[in-house]
């Protein structure tokens, strides 16, 4: 089994509050989960209303496979244009990883 990990730091557009940070961060989680069926969350910069620290993570039976969806989930974010993607950091855990 591999799991792959993937952190997505984003800047916000016009975004004035926590209430409209909400609004634009909530359609990408959902739209990353429904569309790349992988866990996703906001992770990180909860206090401030224009940075998301959004975390993916995804599990299977083949590494290229984890890639390949970590890659397209990092691509979709990329190309919003209420986002900035300033940085990405990916992690991947394999078989031969120890405890």
């Amino acid at each position: 089994m591999y799991v792959g990990a993937l952190e997505l730091d984003v800047l916000l557009g016009d975004v004035r509050s926590l209430k409209q940070k909400r609004s634009v961060v909530r359609p990408v989680i959902a739209e990353l989960r429904k569309r790349y069926d992988v866990s996703v969350g906001e992770c990180g910069h909860l206090d401030l209303h224009r940075r998301s620290l959004v975390g993916v993570a995804v599990a299977a039976a083949d590494a290229e496979h984890v890639r390949d969806v970590l890659d397209a989930c990092e691509r979709m974010v990329a190309n919003r244009p209420e986002l900035e993607l300033l940085s990405a950091r990916r992690r991947l855990f394999g078989p031969e990883d120890e405890n």
